[in-house]
């Protein structure tokens, strides 16, 4: 037969990573209906390839598989191939992941998966070799084996009701609610998961923790579960039980010694492959290095120990450096792989494999950030080289590929400094001026690729670091989060649309959208944190407004949960997008994973916006989300890290500090940021009635919602109210005698 598609149709894609594979000899369609309208008029199975930019593996198959001209041939022939960014897809991602974690009992990236003509997937799998390879089919070797079962009627018969099968096994997991039943306040009706939630999920983070190492799991590769630092760290402040703080702060010392901290840089690698935390997979992640500055700095502010400061600092500095848009808002990923530099090239042997013997033309991974003993003493003179030499480990052989080393805190300064007979305070300084050159020697070095996509879920999360970073470091962190969010609100966000159309992604003027469910939940909380991080009701109102939008767009009252999509089945309004293509389920997004549950988030950033309203239904939602998943969220608390939060929210009410005042004064600011007040809310406001006022009729407020009202200052001192448990303190102008009465200690 003819081939289904006549060219690879990438080079009209704004996508980084779809444009990487745009020069391909695979004949790559981007994910809509016009791609599945071509494989059912040729009745041709469909292939879909998915990845990110920065992705090591989808790397490799590319080289290996997807520029061979022969594999290319067998893909054209038999297939309607398709390419997506799961960075601008989540939903095409979520399920094709479900389905493959469901068949295969794992996942990863690349996500390859064979299709009907009607999107519903028959075979899964990640990456494949070239040829068969431990236990692995080849990856032509399979395309031939596919397409000669589609063309046996009998073959294909079975392969159609597998599809089926898989596709319904696919809803039944993401789009699970149990069987509506009355209001809890109703006799036998249904209740929220329970106020032992968060204790019962810290107990089971503290069953697996590494006790060696810090982190969680004692084989394979370590993950950043910044969700489960934060719920360890919550039940410690509520119980006191020093188990859970060392296994916290074992977990936060342990990422910042080990390789998966750039220790020249700044900033976190993605993950780590090995048990230790020496050795990363080397690409830099906006969320990453969002999500784990905010359990530092809690971090922080529990043990108040300075390194956890000086290490959300620096990652934090890295984003300002290095991903940030001129405009404010922040880039998406820094690859793992760059050219080699200089004093590495001409020493490879080609025959090495996986990298290790790259041409010098060739991207390698984790070549930015490695070095050798030789590069070091390039940079550093005696007897600056040696003492960092010794500090990061770096030795002859390395701990990584051809004899580099990827820098550890392999000696402590104290060890250091005894070894030399010299003051910790000496050697802290010769350090500190090595690390600083032999940063600028490295910004001589060919840079990893930057996929400059803005997306609205990831910039939100940020926006949440910044905006929580500004008090607690003493740094204008704050007026970072401020323009970020301007940025996003300006280019991604249509507040004439009927409910306010939050687009997915922005890249070099591009729009695409609609956004989805954590654009959505993930910027509202950004510009919640921000107003309480500014004072600017303009950043509360544009929550407000999200919060709205998510509401209309993604809750259903039927089946009381928050989707992750828009209804599928819609009329034709916001929802719809040309490009949509066969999707077989409407997800929920549960668990955490590399990002929190944007389920859990939008539920709690419901609850802490309900304040803020006089009805009560941003509350009575969020009550009812956690209700409908309580039985999940109690049978498996860990993996629900941002669903515990939430309903511990809903369940205690959370702490508020509203704080009366023209102008928050800056020691109040300085003890708010330094103060472990976990999920704690502060909301500004004017010290007048006047001043409140204006604020109402800016935001468009027909009186004044229960966090402001009734709370002016005392006789025009700044005056804080601060609530916990649904009881709130009388008014003080004394805040440390204000948050005394959270601790009972008044």
């Amino acid at each position: 037969m003819s081939q289904p598609t006549e060219r690879n149709r990438l080079d009209g894609e704004a996508s980084p990573y779809l444009r990487q594979h745009a020069d391909n000899p695979v004949n790559w369609q981007p994910w809509g209906d016009a791609a599945f309208e071509r494989a059912r008029e040729h009745d041709a199975p469909v292939f879909v390839s998915i990845g990110y930019s920065s992705c090591h593996w989808c790397h490799v198959m590319a080289e290996e598989s997807f520029e061979d001209e022969s594999v290319a041939a067998v893909v054209n022939d038999s297939f309607v191939p398709i390419k997506v960014d799961r960075e601008e897809r989540p939903d095409v991602d979520s399920t094709f992941m479900t389905v493959s974690q469901l068949v295969t009992g794992g996942g990863g990236w690349p996500l390859s998966a064979w299709c009907t003509p009607e999107g519903k997937p028959f075979y899964v799998g990640t990456y494949f070799p070239p040829e068969p390879r431990r236990n692995q089919p080849g990856f032509r070797e399979l395309c031939e084996r596919i397409a000669d079962s589609w063309s046996d009627p009998e073959q294909r018969e079975e392969m159609e009701r597998r599809a089926d099968q898989w596709a319904e096994s696919a809803r039944d997991e993401l789009e699970s609610v149990p069987t509506p039943e009355p209001p809890a306040s109703e006799e036998g009706g249904p209740s929220p998961p329970g106020d032992d939630l968060l204790d019962t999920a810290a107990a089971a983070a503290l069953r697996g923790y590494d006790e060696e190492h810090g982190g969680f799991g004692s084989g394979g590769a370590k993950f950043p579960m910044p969700g489960r630092i934060d719920l360890l760290m919550r039940a410690y402040a509520g119980r006191g039980r020093d188990a859970l703080l060392s296994a916290a702060t074992g977990t936060l010392d342990g990422m910042a010694d080990g390789g998966m901290y750039d220790q020249i840089g700044g900033g976190f690698h993605r993950y780590a492959v090995d048990r230790e935390w020496t050795v990363p997979h080397f690409e830099k992640m906006l969320y990453d290095n969002a999500e784990l500055p905010m359990v530092y700095l809690d971090g922080y502010r529990l043990t108040g120990d300075p390194r956890y400061a000086r290490v959300a600092s620096e990652s934090l500095a890295f984003l300002d450096r290095e991903l940030r848009h001129e405009g404010g808002a922040f880039f998406s990923t820094l690859d793992a792989r760059s050219r080699q530099p200089a004093s590495r090239r001409d020493d490879g042997d080609a025959s090495r494999g996986d990298g290790e013997g790259a041409s010098d033309g060739e991207d390698v991974e984790g070549a930015f950030y490695v070095w050798t003993p030789e590069e070091v003493d390039a940079v550093l003179d005696e007897p600056a080289a040696s003492l960092a030499k010794e500090r990061y480990g770096i030795r002859p052989g390395g701990n990584f590929e051809r004899g580099t080393t990827v820098p550890t805190v392999a000696a402590s300064v104290a060890e250091l400094a005894a070894d030399r007979e010299q003051s910790p305070e000496a050697v802290r300084e010769t350090l500190t001026e090595a690390r600083t050159a032999l940063f600028d020697a490295r910004e001589s070095r060919p840079r990893p690729a930057r996929d400059e996509k803005v997306l609205a879920a990831w910039n939100g999360r940020a926006i949440s670091a910044f905006a929580r970073a500004g008090d607690a470091l003493g740094e204008p962190y704050a007026e970072s989060a401020r323009e970020a969010l301007d940025f996003c609100r300006d280019r991604l966000y249509d507040p004439d649309a009927e409910t306010g159309a939050l687009a997915r992604r922005w890249l070099d003027g591009d729009v695409r959208g609609p956004g989805y469910l954590d654009d959505y939940a993930f910027l509202a909380r950004g510009a919640l944190d921000t107003y309480a991080a500014t004072g600017d009701p303009e950043a509360l109102g544009f929550a407000l407004d999200l919060a709205d939008a998510l509401v209309a767009e993604f809750y259903d009252a039927d089946d009381d949960t928050i989707y992750f999509t828009r209804d599928l089945d819609g009329d034709g309004g916001a929802g719809e997008r040309a490009d949509a293509g066969p999707l077989i389920a409407r997800p929920q997004e549960f668990t955490d994973r590399s990002t929190p549950s944007s389920l859990g988030v939008a539920a709690e950033t419901l609850a802490l916006l309900d304040g803020f309203r006089t009805g009560g239904e941003f509350r009575e939602i969020a009550e009812r989300v956690v209700t409908t998943h309580a039985d999940r969220i109690r049978g498996g608390p860990l993996e629900h890290a941002s669903l515990v939060r939430a309903a511990d929210l809903v369940e205690t009410g959370g702490i508020e500090v509203t704080v009366a005042a023209d102008e928050v004064p800056d020691e109040w600011r300085e003890t708010l940021g330094e103060r472990y007040l976990p999920g704690a809310l502060v909301a500004p406001r004017p010290a007048t009635d006047a001043g409140l006022d204006e604020w109402l009729d800016r935001l468009d407020m027909v009186e004044a919602p229960p966090i402001w009202a009734d709370r002016d200052a005392t006789d025009g001192e700044p005056t804080a109210y601060v609530c916990e448990g649904f009881a709130c303190s009388p008014p003080r102008t004394d805040l440390d005698a204000a948050l005394a009465w959270l601790g009972g200690d008044e």
